[in-house]
Order: structure tokens, then sequence, then C-alpha cells
């Protein structure tokens, strides 16, 4: 059972929808998803993945290494359920590796894509912030703050993040081969000091891409664009989504 939030104030216009990352969900947006389409005059669809926020846990809780493209699947099925033909993704970090994965898997059904901070394949720098996450888990208040968003979801969605990712079996993942099948226009953020992985995600990204493909790395900004400069990550949005739709 999933948590999902549709909103669609605008008639015969596509549809944003959300990916939230390895510890997100619905209400860690906060208000984003509502500006951004608000701003692009599109309607929009946020959903908690299985085994995060409010909704139910994993199926499996011990993930393979092509977890990321079983949610591809997953959210295509949402789209077909939702009669959503003109979807408009806007990824976060493990949501942006899902939307990078729909858009070549499914391409009939992905009008664009907007990421942030995706990843293609594992780079230290990546491990080395999952294990200062997975510290911080052991060490401080860390799981008291998750738990007022994902309740009994926590521990098993802390584990199945950390626990794959440091996994000897996870460190050749790459999904680089996959990138050709995306054709839709793509705009492939990431903050300068992303301290989850390095610019060469998002140069391998847009050089791969079938479809015209724009990186935008941000000074000064981490992991999170869309809370850290919200009002820039909107305009360049509006911007690009209205190119896509002219």
């Amino acid at each position: 059972m999933l948590n999902l939030h549709i909103h669609s104030p605008f008639p015969n216009r596509p549809t944003l929808v959300f990916l939230h990352d390895s510890l997100g969900c619905v209400e860690l947006w906060r208000d984003f998803p509502e500006r951004l389409a608000a701003a692009s005059q599109c309607n929009y669809l946020v959903y908690d993945r299985l085994g995060y926020g409010k909704s139910g846990p994993f199926a499996h809780p011990v993930r393979d290494k092509h977890y990321l493209e079983h949610e591809a699947v997953v959210l295509n099925q949402l789209l077909v359920e939702h009669n959503i033909d003109q979807a408009l993704l806007f990824g976060h970090s493990d949501g942006g590796s899902i939307a990078l994965l729909t858009a070549a898997l499914f391409p009939e059904r992905i009008q664009a894509i907007i990421t942030e901070g995706a990843h293609v394949f594992v780079e230290e720098v990546t491990l080395a912030g999952i294990r200062a996450a997975q510290a911080a888990y052991n060490t401080t208040d860390l799981p008291q703050r998750l738990a007022k968003y994902h309740g009994a979801n926590t521990d098993a969605m802390v584990k199945a993040w950390t626990e794959t990712w440091l996994a000897p079996m996870f460190r050749d993942w790459d999904i680089t081969d996959f990138l050709p099948q995306i054709t839709c226009p793509a705009l492939i953020i990431q903050g300068e000091d992303d301290e989850f992985g390095t610019p060469k995600q998002v140069k391998t990204i847009v050089a791969h891409c079938s479809g015209p493909a724009q990186a935008w790395l941000i000074p000064g900004v981490q992991h999170n664009p869309h809370k850290e400069v919200p009002e820039e990550v909107i305009e360049k949005g509006v911007d690009f989504l209205q190119q896509c739709l002219s």
C-alpha cells in the first residue's frame, strides 16, 4: 500500500512526479512539489515508495543490485493506473536514478526529467557519505528524527540503504548502459559540494543520454538543492519545463 497524493488543478496539462531520496518521503519534500507545479502550471503526483514514510513496509527487506530498476517498474505501473501519459519526472538522489531508469525503460510515458544528485555508478565519496550517515544513526538522535516521518519503517529503511550500498556485491553497480535509451529532454542538477557524488556523475549522464541533456552544477550547494536554494531550482526548473512543453 503506497501513500500517494495527486493534485490536478490544470486540465490537459502534464503531471510532475516527485521521486524522493534514500531517506526521504512525501512530508520531507515540504512545499516544494506544490510550488514547482504551480509555477510551471502542471499537475503533480508525490508518493512514498514502499518501505518509506506512510507507505507499507518493504515487501523484500533484502535488496538486490537491481532494486532501482524494480522501482522504475513500480512507477510505470502507477502512471498506467492513474492514466498519466505525459509525465515529467523530478527525482532526488535515488529518486533521480529511478527517473533516469524510467525514462530509459518506459519512454512512451515520459516527456522530460529533472534529476538532483542522481547516481549512475558507485563512487568512494558516496560510500563515505553513507558510512557517515550510518554512524550518525548509531550515535545521535537521527533515529528519533527519522521516525517522525517514517514511523515503523525507519530501521528497515536505513538498513536497506546502508547495507545494500556498502555491500561488496554493489561495488560494480552501474546503470550507464541504460542512458542511451533516454530520448526525452533532461536537466541534470548537482551541487558542486555534494557529499554523496562528484561532478563525474553529471558529466556521464549528459554525455550518454540520446536526447537533449543539460548539466547544472550549483556552486556552494550540497546534496539537497531543492532545500538549499529552492528559488533557484524552481526558476531553472520552470524555464526548462517551458522549453520542453512549448
